[in-house]
């Protein structure tokens, strides 16, 4: 440092007062912020380990597969990821994949827990309703007819019919909650497109599911 100063030192010896004073300045600047540097850096690395602390461990706690249940005559899967959740789905292409020696179903009814959604995106009939038929739409299902209904104060109920059974909702905006049933049967429909769709226009914090198994054959059989 008292080597820089030499420059602005001798300037100022020889009369030129005003820009050595300036050059000063500057090299105290120059000090003050290498100074804080490392602090800022040290700031910055804890930021940047408590954020990763904060979503890392949201997503190594939930990359459990779902937890697939049989009891009496009813087959469940239950998880409350939807990265797992998708990685599962995406395992089938008919989206209702089935473990070896589980016995097959007619359909599977998806059972959706939306929290900490987007209220304002709860609200209204015309954006939940078209986010139900979008939701239908990019999962390959055949739209037959749709119907949905604002409550007062809050919440709207409605169904998208599909050829291939039904996608249904409830909301509660003061709660930021929703619950959806996408209920589906044949081997066209693609289920983790319309998952898609429900988390990017509702913008869930969490969400649960449960799939069960409707009409199981050796039930159906009997």
């Amino acid at each position: 440092m008292l080597q820089q100063c030499v420059p602005a030192i001798q300037f100022f010896l020889h009369g030129e007062t005003y820009l050595a004073l300036m050059i000063l300045q500057l090299l105290m600047v120059a000090a003050v912020c290498a100074a804080f540097v490392p602090l800022a850096s040290r700031e910055n690395v804890s930021l940047l380990s408590q954020l990763k602390k904060r979503f890392v461990k949201k997503d190594s706690a939930v990359l459990a597969p779902p937890n697939v249940i049989h009891e009496s005559g009813w087959t469940m899967i239950q998880c409350d990821d939807p990265a797992a959740f998708r990685d599962w789905l995406g395992r089938d292409v008919e989206g209702i994949p089935f473990k070896p020696g589980e016995s097959p179903s007619l359909g599977s009814h998806v059972l959706i827990e939306l929290f900490e959604c987007n209220q304002d995106s709860l609200k209204a009939e015309v954006s939940v309703g078209r986010a139900m038929r979008d939701a239908a739409i990019d999962s390959k299902a055949t739209v037959v007819a749709e119907s949905f209904h604002d409550f007062k104060p809050f919440g709207v109920s409605g169904a998208v019919i599909i050829q291939e059974s039904h996608y249904t909702i409830h909301t509660w905006p003061e709660h930021g909650y929703a619950a959806v049933d996408l209920f589906y049967c044949g081997g066209t429909i693609h289920v983790q497109k319309a998952v898609d769709v429900l988390i990017e226009r509702f913008q869930p914090g969490r969400m649960k599911f449960l799939v069960v198994r409707r009409g199981v054959q050796e039930e159906v059989e009997g």
